[in-house]
């Protein structure tokens, strides 16, 4: 790769060398998103058991995703989580089963289905997450309430960038 003179700021795509990967920043960095990933699989795992005992630790993201965003058609949940048809339809079934989703017809198409939670599964599902952040409050209790801001505006940087 080449040097364009643009420094490689935000919001264009930086051109480091072969060995700029290895620089002590980015060494930190793959280092420190390993151990919050890998926290957050297990976290994730136990936020699904508190919303059900039966609940599938990857169907929680979809549960946070539907109270975040209110209905939304199967092929775009499938979208977002990252599944195929397959797999949604059947993770799908497995909520309804629990009680947590409920399928109705769209209102803008009415040959589509919205995936909704049921009164059940919001309050199961906004109980745990009020819980998290509870205990997120807790382990930052000592941060300066700046710094908790800045972390989630970087993390939401992070996140965008992840996206492209």
């Amino acid at each position: 790769m080449h040097e364009d003179g643009n420094g490689g700021g935000r919001g264009g795509e930086s051109h480091l060398s072969g060995s700029g990967v290895n620089q002590p920043e980015f060494l930190a960095l793959e280092r420190e998103l390993t151990v919050l990933l890998r926290r957050a699989r297990a976290n994730q795992g136990e936020m699904a058991r508190e919303v059900h005992p039966d609940l599938e630790s990857s169907a929680y993201g979809l549960l946070v995703r539907l109270g975040e965003c209110g209905g939304q058609r199967a092929t775009d949940l499938a979208a977002f989580i990252g599944v195929g048809k397959a797999t949604m339809s059947r993770q799908l079934r497995a909520l309804e089963e629990l009680g947590l989703v409920a399928r109705e017809p769209d209102p803008a198409d009415g040959r589509a289905w919205l995936v909704t939670l049921t009164p059940e599964g919001q309050e199961r599902v906004g109980r745990v997450r009020e819980a998290r952040r509870a205990r997120y409050a807790r382990r930052l209790a000592g941060w300066d309430p700046r710094e908790v801001t800045e972390l989630a505006r970087l993390l939401h940087e992070l996140n965008r960038g992840m996206e492209k």
